[in-house]
């Protein structure tokens, strides 16, 4: 926000040498100041003058030669200027005086006539927004001659640039500003004083006007002020200068005015042409979907039932808090208006702006929360804009509330001042918050209540007091101290010590760490073949993406890692593609507090990149070296996995398996479908995988033990089972009838051929025996294995 020194001056007693003084302390207490400028710097030498005569050039017919008298001698000026008369004031550059772009003036001859220095226009001043009409800026007649068109025009002036945090919607304004500043100083601030009064303003309504309808809670206050004998013209040269230097470009009187007031008490108006209401009346009310508006840019705007609409005959003449309506606009045959002064929702606004891709000085304020309280008062001070101009005559002013806001109260107490700022003067906070206009309703020795200003809605509870004073006390003054002792060292959580384990495995197995968006484009579903009644279909859209691209939350880590395989491979790389990620995935779930779960997932990509070749034998992934690595991630967390034949949207029917941990799915494991490989462009084989972070961070890391005592013995056993039998479950099926003192089971041989009948496949394990205990004899563990065959037999199974 930009802001005028000498208009903050006007109501503070500063000195005018104190800028860099206040910038300092603002910056200090949260408003940093980006830049202290002086407007115009290279303007220097233009003095005001007076066009005694003007008369046609002897010799050319498009030149004009100006006698000027200077306040202290008389000059000549050449130009081709047609707007000049005899007695206008205009601003010249004498001899040696420079413009704004930094050329110095001198003689020069013009056919046979020497032109001493020139007369200047608004852009050869360096403001080319406040001419009011085309050739020399001609300023006011009664202004004194050989003044400094700097003083004029108010050029002798600092701009502040400054930053305001969102929350501080309050010091978007002069007055404002000048609040926090006499806070900060501890200096007197002139008091409000609008010379048109309610009484002054008049009670003359317009009589054909029906009244205000309030519909939505989206609008909590709003007023309505009318003024006749509308004269439209430019505002005073001193007031579109002043607009100009803080960034908003001079329209007319009635326009300058409303910004005017919106830029020294921070309160948004618009100006209506009366004659153009569609109806004489208002209703504020949310849009119909689907309705439209075409606003003061000349768009037209397809509206949702959340924006908020200013309607007259049931016709949007405005965008709530943005933009008006190019059919209400205020032109040169407007005669009377209707002046809005108004509070909407911020979030309603904010929203609005937002999604129509439609900012404005007033939908910023409000955006951020504008204070209820000076509706009336800016209603006021803009009619005294146009009353002093001569503009328009005020007439009576018309003011509704939906409903109005309850007072706010915030305790403060010593024990949390003393504990956060070691502050124990109660006094002094007193004094302080005060000063920045909070009002104290009620005192004892160790707790004080605060009545919260309307201006202040981020003031909520007692920290944020603490915080206003301890900002203006400044908190240098807060005595060094070190951190308690704590009873232990800190440590890291669960979750960081597996992620850091598993970062680890991946890295030394060949992996890179790759970090994708967590949003991702809806045809990702598509492009992976994702069916409308799978569980990955099942995501959150985004309410205000930053582009479709990102406008839901990714179901699968597997959507980031595609495609930042196929963005490597377009870029260029040709190696082989190894890439992991940690990250959480997001699923709509009815019964939880946001109907959104969250699951912390690992995932990689692997993929054969576009020159595969070696010196060495060839190397590449498939299937089973994936596995390995899947295998090693869980080992690492003394996690064992089973993987069973299983399907994938996106994968590769018969190169799908799923990750089991325990009876409990975790992720699975796949080639990507060679269709989407092709579509995408990447070399296959493309493995992908996914696991559940959750379930390896509850598990325990493996850590060392205590060796045997006792040796093993082992014993193997061979099963024909149909070809489409799982070994997995052979293994569970041994497990759970086999002694207690099997402590491995292990799958050494598969056999498919002579002497194993169609159909059937010959699968042998070795079975580890041990006891914990005594060294096991082995007429106990042919005993035990006999048991065992006998038990598989009476299962089903043909023992070989």
């Amino acid at each position: 926000m930009k802001i005028s020194w000498n208009w903050l001056r006007e109501e503070l007693k500063i000195d005018v040498d104190e800028v860099e003084r206040v910038a300092e302390r603002l910056t200090e207490t949260g408003s940093e100041v980006e830049a202290v400028e002086r407007p115009v710097p290279l303007l220097k030498g233009v003095v005001t003058a007076r066009v005694k005569r003007i008369e046609p050039h002897p010799s050319n017919a498009n030149l004009l030669v100006a006698r000027l008298d200077t306040g202290m001698g008389e000059a000549t000026c050449v130009t081709a200027a047609k707007n000049l008369k005899d007695d206008d004031v205009v601003p010249y550059a004498a001899l040696g005086a420079t413009i704004a772009d930094g050329t110095v003036m001198g003689h020069r001859e013009f056919d046979g006539v020497l032109s001493e220095g020139m007369m200047l226009s608004a852009e050869e001043i360096g403001l080319p927004d406040i001419a009011d009409e085309f050739g020399i800026l001609r300023l006011p007649k009664d202004e004194k001659l050989g003044r400094d068109v700097r003083e004029v025009l108010g050029l002798d002036d600092y701009v502040l640039d400054i930053s305001i945090t969102p929350n501080r919607g309050d010091l978007l304004s002069v007055r404002g500003l000048a609040k926090e500043v006499s806070a900060i100083l501890d200096i007197p601030m002139k008091e409000l004083d609008a010379s048109i009064s309610q009484e002054s303003l008049g009670n003359e309504v317009l009589k054909e006007f029906k009244g205000i309808t309030l519909k939505d809670d989206g609008c909590s206050v709003y007023a309505l002020g009318f003024a006749d004998n509308v004269r439209i013209a430019p505002s005073p040269i001193r007031e579109r200068v002043k607009l100009s230097l803080l960034g908003m470009r001079p329209i007319n009187n009635v326009v300058d005015a409303t910004n005017l007031v919106m830029l020294y008490l921070g309160q948004p108006l618009h100006a209506f042409d009366y004659d153009l209401l569609p109806d004489k009346e208002i209703t504020v009310r949310c849009a119909y979907d689907g309705e439209k508006i075409v606003t003061l840019d000349g768009k037209e705007r397809h509206l949702t039932p959340e924006d908020l609409l200013i309607t007259s005959g049931g016709i949007p003449v405005a965008l709530a808090g943005v933009m008006g309506g190019e059919n209400t606009e205020i032109n040169e045959n407007t005669k009377r208006i209707a002046l809005e002064s108004a509070n909407f929702d911020s979030i309603r606004v904010s929203k609005t702006y937002r999604r129509l891709g439609l900012p404005s000085e007033a939908a910023y304020r409000f955006a951020r929360k504008v204070d209820p309280a000076k509706v009336s008062i800016a209603l006021h001070k803009t009619f005294e804009y146009l009353s002093k101009w001569g503009a328009a005559r005020p007439l009576g002013e018309i003011l509704e509330r939906l409903g109005d806001e309850k007072p706010r109260y915030v305790e403060l107490t010593k024990k949390k001042l003393k504990k956060v700022l070691l502050l124990e003067d109660m006094d002094l906070a007193s004094d302080i918050l005060g000063r920045l206009g909070f009002v104290e309703t009620s005192r004892d020795e160790d707790k004080r209540i605060f009545q919260v200003p309307s201006f202040r809605p981020d003031i909520s509870i007692e920290e944020d007091l603490i915080e206003e004073v301890g900002r203006i006390w400044g908190y240098d003054k807060m005595e060094s101290r070190l951190p308690a002792v704590t009873r232990k060292p800190g440590d890291i959580t669960e979750r960081m010590r597996t992620e850091r384990q598993l970062r680890n495995v991946a890295m030394g197995r060949g992996y890179v760490e790759v970090i994708t968006y967590s949003f991702v484009s809806p045809d990702m579903l598509r492009t992976l073949r994702i069916p409308d009644n799978s569980v990955l279909a099942s995501y959150v859209a985004l309410s205000n993406p930053l582009s479709r691209d990102q406008s839901i939350m990714r179901t699968s880590l597997a959507f980031g890692l595609v495609k930042a395989a196929v963005a490597n491979i377009r870029n260029g790389w040709r190696k082989p593609i190894r890439m992991f990620e940690i990250g959480k995935v997001f699923h709509l779930e009815e019964g939880t507090e946001l109907g959104v779960r969250e699951h912390l997932r690992l995932g990689g990509i692997v993929c054969p990149g576009k020159d595969p070749r070696s010196v060495w034998e060839k190397q590449e992934d498939d299937f089973f070296s994936v596995k390995a690595d899947i295998v090693a991630l869980a080992e690492a967390r003394g996690v064992s996995l089973e993987f069973v034949k299983g399907e994938y949207p996106f994968g590769h029917r018969g190169q799908t398996a799923h990750i089991l941990c325990g009876d409990q799915t975790i992720g699975y494991l796949c080639r990507l479908k060679p269709k989407i490989a092709e579509e995408l462009s990447l070399p296959e084989p493309v493995l992908l995988f996914e696991v559940d972070l959750e379930v390896l961070e509850r598990s325990k890391a493996r850590s060392f033990g205590k060796a045997d005592k006792y040796p093993a013995v082992y014993r193997d056993i061979s099963i024909l089972i149909d070809k489409d039998t799982p070994v997995q479950k052979v293994k569970e099926d041994i497990k759970g009838l086999a002694s207690q003192y099997v402590r491995s089971i292990r799958l050494f041989d598969v056999y498919e051929g002579k002497g194993v009948p169609e159909g059937k496949v010959s699968v042998a394990f070795t079975l580890e025996y041990r006891s914990e205990e005594v060294t096991l004899r082995d007429e106990e563990v042919d005993r035990a294995h006999m048991d065992l065959r006998k038990a598989l037999q009476e299962k089903g199974y043909v023992l070989r």
